[in-house]
């Protein structure tokens, strides 16, 4: 293990559209969540349903960081993905004009 300092990025989306990143600089060694203590994305009130990934892959807030990695903090979903698209589909097929088919 070399010990120059590991670059990550953390990234927290707290509500749609709003997206917060920190580049930071981490002792060797450091796990997720040294990366997200570090970063400060979470407010003291952030929901305990939170989950971490690096690089989109699903990992434990113990896993270990390696240099460039990107940590994102994933909400939970709040809408099932099948039933968002689904009222989509239903939303546009009532703007039809009359007619078209």
């Amino acid at each position: 293990m070399s010990a120059e300092p590991l670059r990550v990025e953390v990234v927290y989306s707290p509500a749609p559209r709003t997206v917060t990143r920190r580049q930071l600089e981490l002792a060797p060694g450091a796990t997720v969540a040294d990366a997200v203590r570090a970063s400060g994305v979470l407010a003291e009130d952030a929901p305990a349903d939170l989950s971490f990934a690096v690089w989109g892959r699903v990992a434990g807030a113990d896993q270990p960081l390696r240099d460039l990695d990107r940590v994102e903090v994933c909400r939970a979903l709040t809408v099932d993905p099948k039933e968002a698209r689904r009222l989509r589909y239903k939303g546009k097929e009532r703007r039809r004009p009359a007619g078209a088919g």
